[in-house]
């Protein structure tokens, strides 16, 4: 383990994103406590166009290209990233040197009285920038309202609070890691609201270059977060999708298995094309990319091109 180094750790400048960083600067700390640690802030494409539905912004990885450029020019050492936000392809020059242990990778209700998503009323507000939540709430609750917001978590819950919303659905990890799970009126299962490709996990990049930064990186890795990450994107990848179209996946490694389902769908949900496979953890990538095929055989590529 490489020692007495300094470390520059790049992140986003969000609560969530300065929570997610200082828990794993503290992890690092643990593994190489002679390691120097220092926090900078970048801020990215998605953090500027807050008003912006992530739709309308043009190309993939924007809240993480500007990391990534910051890598390369050597500002930074280490970037952190929500793994759901990198791009299934990452900047040449760059890899991702560790997937920390996945929290709970499925969706939180967050609504005005702690009302589950059974009680609420018809007509309700329901508020989220995500295609994929928006389709499977609709197949739910096609009684509900679905509001388009974006924002941070914080933003997002001061929606509620103010009552421009009557709920909003953001990721379970994201509560947890904000201290604030306790307001979440219902944690969506799985088999109903199936989360995004890498959702609950952390990913840490390094330059392909820098063997010192990506050995203490890799002292954090978690082998079966990065198995079934790298299949929920494989699958992602093989469909060639993005934050535009309605994916979903997740994936369970449970001893000698890996489990993986997943979901595309037109904009309306007026299609839904559901599958499931599972195999040898060792074949992460290629039960992805299978479990892809499955459904392009299915018709998943006239979804897909809905959205070009």
């Amino acid at each position: 383990m490489t020692t007495g180094k300094k470390l520059i750790v790049g992140t986003r400048g969000s609560r969530l994103a300065h929570r997610q960083t200082e828990a794993i600067v503290a992890a690092l700390r643990e593994r190489c406590p002679d390691c120097r640690f220092e926090l900078h802030v970048i801020r990215t494409t998605g953090d500027r166009r807050r008003a912006d539905p992530l739709a309308a912004i043009a190309g993939e990885g924007v809240f993480t290209k500007e990391l990534e450029s910051a890598l390369l020019a050597r500002r930074i050492d280490v970037a952190v990233h929500s793994l759901k936000d990198l791009p299934t392809t990452v900047s040449e020059g760059v890899a991702v040197a560790a997937v920390t242990r996945r929290e709970d990778p499925r969706d939180a209700l967050v609504t005005r009285g702690k009302l589950r998503l059974a009680e609420l009323p018809p007509g309700a507000r329901v508020g989220t920038g995500s295609p994929r939540r928006s389709v499977q709430l609709r197949l739910l609750r096609p009684d509900l309202e679905v509001v388009a917001i974006r924002g941070n978590v914080d933003t997002r819950l001061a929606k509620v609070e103010a009552g421009e919303a009557d709920a909003v659905i953001v990721a379970a990890a994201a509560l947890a890691r904000l201290g604030w799970l306790e307001r979440a009126a219902e944690i969506l299962p799985a088999d109903v609201m199936l989360p995004a490709p890498g959702q609950g996990a952390l990913a840490v990049e390094t330059r392909v270059d820098d063997d010192g930064a990506r050995e203490v990186a890799l002292s954090i890795d978690d082998r079966d977060s990065r198995l079934a990450t790298a299949a929920e994107r494989a699958f992602l990848r093989g469909l060639g999708g993005g934050c535009r179209v309605p994916i979903a996946a997740l994936a369970v490694v449970e001893g000698d298995q890996l489990r993986l389902r997943g979901l595309v769908a037109d904009a309306e949900g007026r299609r839904v094309l559901r599958a499931e496979i599972s195999g040898s953890p060792s074949d992460a990538e290629g039960l992805g990319i299978r479990l892809a095929e499955e459904l392009l055989s299915q018709g998943a590529a006239d979804l897909l091109k809905e959205k070009q």
